[in-house]
């Protein structure tokens, strides 16, 4: 089974533990987060847009389609996910978060093999020691039952994924590549 894929960075969150400010555009490394997230996704893949709750010119910058969550109030990131499927025209989604600037540089090949051999719904990356829900690959054939699920006043994210028979991809050789940036200081720290 061959199977075509969209990718999306999730830039639509509130940034609680960084004072609010919009996480995606604050700079590591001299550029905005979400510019760095944005190189390393387009050497894998071409089709990437940006779901963005606010200051979507600025990060339109990049030359991606960028669109909001369907649902008002800043209900996680399953209503970002949930709006990207309800949109996409490929078969699978790609996410990742706007926080984490050094992620897997095989990531779409790895989660595109696990759910092309297994023929699963979802599967998402794990680092040996810890789930990274965010960075997962997503079945456009579940935005119903996203959609349903958001409906009924859920968000857990992991829990969902679990349930729709999501499979954990072996990513312990790269765990440095999860780091996300939660804090300003940790845009100041090395990684």
């Amino acid at each position: 089974m061959t199977i075509t894929i969209s990718a999306v960075i999730l830039a639509g969150g509130k940034a609680r533990r960084m004072g609010g400010v919009d996480k995606g555009l604050q700079l590591w490394q001299g550029k905005p987060l979400v510019e760095t997230i944005y190189q390393r996704l387009h050497c894998q893949i071409d089709a990437i847009s940006i779901n963005a709750n606010r200051n979507q010119d600025a990060y339109a910058q990049l030359g991606v389609p960028v669109f909001s969550d369907q649902r008002d109030g800043f209900q996680g990131p399953l209503s970002g996910i949930q709006t990207a499927l309800e949109q996409a025209t490929t078969d699978y989604v790609l996410f990742v978060p706007c926080d984490s600037p050094c992620l897997p540089l095989n990531l779409v090949a790895k989660l595109k093999s696990a759910v092309e051999n297994s023929e699963i719904l979802i599967a998402y990356a794990h680092d040996g020691e810890r789930d990274h829900p965010t960075f997962c690959l997503i079945s456009t054939a579940l935005k119903t039952e996203l959609a349903d699920y958001l409906a009924s006043g859920e968000r857990r994210m992991l829990w969902f994924m679990k349930a729709h028979g999501a499979v954990a991809v072996d990513f312990s050789g790269d765990k440095q590549a999860f780091v996300n940036m939660n804090t300003l200081g940790d845009l100041q720290e090395k990684v």
